[in-house]
């Protein structure tokens, strides 16, 4: 596992001066309609205006839509690149998302061209831990809003590790029955 050698308040200061900035991720994201529908059959959403242009036609919409979580996709290549250019000295294999909020202005569609706009919202730390607000805002081609996310992210402020808490990690994570 990959420590940072940078102190815990050194990296903590960064991170709090960096409140409030903001960058656009440097390449945009094309929604493909093979992922949308790949998508989809590993979520287990059997909307039809995921896998048939017609069915999205009957909605309203020029192309598939891609499944509501999607937008996942785009947010872990952001939220990577953010603990990994911009706030960094952060051991991604010791951060938790703990929230996240969705704010749909339109559905996503096969062949959008999304750019999504980063800001570091909050920082603080709270008994060893440090606890981060994002936002991503995320637009096509045009400049129309598509989704708002809120996400808040969890990890340890540095030191050893608690396996304690890698335990209880664990366990919360999801099991085949």
């Amino acid at each position: 596992m990959t420590r940072s050698a940078e102190p815990t308040e050194d990296r903590a200061t960064r991170a709090q001066r960096l409140v409030g900035f903001s960058y656009r991720m440097p390449d945009y994201y094309e929604v493909g309609r093979e992922k949308v529908r790949e998508y989809a059959i590993a979520v287990q959403n059997d909307h039809p205006a995921h896998y048939d242009e017609q069915a999205a036609r009957d909605l309203g919409h020029p192309a598939l839509i891609a499944p509501l979580t999607f937008v996942s996709v785009i947010g872990a290549i952001a939220q990577k690149f953010l603990l990994e250019q911009i706030i960094t000295g952060f051991d991604l294999s010791q951060i938790l998302q703990t929230d996240q909020r969705l704010i749909f202005h339109r559905p996503m569609r096969a062949g959008d061209r999304l750019s999504v706009d980063v800001s570091l919202e909050s920082f603080r730390q709270t008994a060893g831990t440090d606890i981060i607000v994002t936002k991503n805002l995320v637009t096509d081609d045009t400049g129309e809003p598509v989704i708002t996310t809120l996400t808040t992210l969890v990890g340890r402020a540095g030191g050893d590790e608690d396996p304690e808490r890698i335990a209880r990690i664990k366990d919360v994570m999801m099991r085949e029955a």
